[in-house]
């Protein structure tokens, strides 16, 4: 796969003052244009936060290129159907030959890892899996989102229970909570037919901006999406905002309790393993949405959130 070389600083300031120029009005660059910086790596579209109004994606190849401009179609179909924020760009173009950028107005709040959801943010919450599942699947196949097939929970079962033991051994993690999910339990927890919806697939703590007054401000990273299985976005929340305002928010958006289990324990076992990878210094697998592994004290905030009770274990606890 082609690749471009990675754009420096100088490289990101001319794309910005192109940009800046035919946002008309996007704000005024000055002599040197605003501050750059970079703001993120790995093999997503390359990031540089602009000024404090914008943020610039740029394809670091084709591959990401496809993916890039897939995600600019499904935000603009998406955003008449999902009641919270969802970036807007004000400028695109390529910065190298076939490989687009878009300069984006920057959603407000912070990342959900550094900010708890309140009740009303998980109002915000059910409203966007609500409007996630009333965008026309047709329409978003026609932009090429690509349909995926449901997990098997008892796979991540099986997969997990040796996995839960690697991190008992390095004192990580009581292998015994997993036995709450027993193979009867998790064959029941297969996902209905023909319930594909456009599934974010990356609502994760880093994509979900939360204000400071506990509020949904908007929600990033759509090059993921996905036609597939709703628990998916369940889980994501699970790790994201824990467990018990995940379930809470997917009921309030007409969920059954056999897509809230499901996501539930999809994102509990996917903590485990995620986690054991990482500790034996292994690579990613199934169920990563990032070719770069988040760091060590996130994924255990994320094992640790998607393992909070829900109001059901804390009643026969």
């Amino acid at each position: 796969m082609t690749q471009a070389p990675t754009p420096g600083a100088d490289t990101v300031r001319r794309i910005v003052r192109t940009a800046l120029r035919e946002a008309r009005g996007a704000g005024p660059a000055g002599a040197d244009g605003p501050e750059i910086r970079p703001a993120g790596a790995g093999g997503h579209p390359v990031t540089w936060w602009v000024g404090d109004r914008h943020v610039l994606h740029l394809a670091a190849d084709r591959d990401a290129a496809l993916r890039l401009r897939r995600a600019l179609r499904l935000r603009d179909l998406a955003r008449t159907h999902v009641p919270v924020t969802v970036p807007v760009s004000v400028a695109r173009g390529e910065w190298a030959p076939g490989l687009p950028y878009t300069l984006d107005t920057r959603v407000p709040g912070g990342p959900a890892d550094e900010h708890d959801v309140s009740a009303l943010g998980e109002a915000d919450l059910a409203a966007l899996l609500t409007g996630l599942r009333e965008v026309p699947v047709r329409a978003a196949e026609t932009l090429g989102v690509p349909r995926t097939a449901p997990r098997s929970v008892e796979a991540l079962r099986r997969a997990a229970g040796p996995a839960a033991e690697r991190l008992a051994r390095a004192d990580e993690f009581d292998p015994a909570r997993l036995t709450r999910l027993t193979g009867p339990a998790a064959g029941r927890l297969t996902a209905q037919p023909g319930t594909a919806v456009l599934v974010h697939h990356a609502l994760t703590g880093e994509y979900l901006m939360v204000g400071v007054d506990g509020r949904v401000r908007g929600v990033l990273g759509w090059a993921d999406a996905v036609l597939g299985d709703p628990a998916e976005d369940i889980a994501g929340l699970a790790r994201a905002v824990g467990s018990p305002a995940a379930v809470r928010a997917a009921t309030l958006a007409g969920y059954g309790p056999r897509p809230c289990l499901r996501g539930l324990w999809l994102a509990r076992c996917d903590t485990i393993l995620h986690l054991a990878r990482a500790l034996t210094g292994r690579g990613p697998g199934p169920g990563d949405v990032t070719p770069v592994p988040p760091a060590l004290p996130l994924l255990r905030s994320r094992l640790r959130r998607a393992w909070e009770p829900i109001l059901l274990e804390r009643a026969t606890e």
